[in-house]
């Protein structure tokens, strides 16, 4: 069941609403949303999920627009039935040029760098990886951020629809690294060990997580070896 409501905003002549005058707003909080100066809204509802995709930026491209949300209901409720059934059923991805990182999440509201995309158009699995933390939903102090963003890649490299055309992959290993870096490299990790010990260690780390009951105690309870103990391994044979 597919319902889509489209909201569109007419663009001012002589340009009058440009990327530099959107990227001069001042937005409120992370939270406020901007619908007021958006050049477009769609709502898209379908099997449970909403997706409101706020576009500020009036030289996107809707074809890659069309493509982000379709990655987005491929991938979230894939996400959702394998790590936290109870997530948000209502989402915001939000096209905003004040943003200057890549992309960003806080409580339902996806952030993304229109510059970004202009530049990486095949990487719409940033969605893939982003909507990941609207999923994992860890409060403060839940436990150590390169935790959390090395979940969200080892997501992205198992569901991302795009990730080869994009140019995106695990970052191969060599000495210099630590499980501490975070993203891909604990993503890649995180996949030796699950091939390695146990297939359920990332599902039951995510949980931990979540729960506020991770310690430092999770990895050797869970291979017997403690997280420098696996690394040390890790890194005498790091084949996948």
């Amino acid at each position: 069941m597919l319902k889509k409501v489209m909201f569109v905003f007419g663009v001012v002549s002589c340009a009058l609403i440009s990327n530099n005058l959107n990227a001069q707003r001042h937005r409120r909080s992370w939270n406020d949303v901007d619908r007021a100066d958006a050049v477009n809204i769609d709502s898209t509802t379908k099997e449970g999920y909403t997706l409101i995709f706020i576009n500020h930026d009036s030289t996107f491209d809707k074809a890659v627009e069309k493509h982000m949300t379709e990655v987005f209901f491929k991938v979230y409720p894939e996400e959702a039935k394998e790590y936290n059934p109870n997530t948000r059923k209502k989402v915001f991805i939000i096209i905003d040029p004040a943003y200057k990182g890549v992309a960003a999440t806080a409580g339902s509201i996806v952030r993304v760098n229109p510059e970004w995309m202009h530049q990486h158009p095949e990487d719409v699995d940033v969605v893939t990886h982003e909507v990941m933390h609207i999923v994992q939903s860890y409060r403060g102090g839940a436990g150590p951020g390169w935790i959390t963003e090395g979940i969200a890649d080892f997501v992205r490299n198992e569901y991302g629809v795009n990730n080869k055309a994009a140019g995106w992959s695990l970052t191969p290993f060599n000495s210099k690294q630590s499980y501490t870096n975070a993203y891909r490299i604990t993503a890649r990790f995180l996949v030796w060990i699950e091939k390695k010990y146990d297939k359920t260690f990332v599902r039951e780390l995510n949980e931990a997580m979540r729960e506020h009951t991770y310690t430092d105690d999770f990895w050797k309870n869970k291979t017997g070896k403690t997280v420098d103990e696996l690394w040390a391994e890790y890194a005498a044979n790091p084949a996948i």
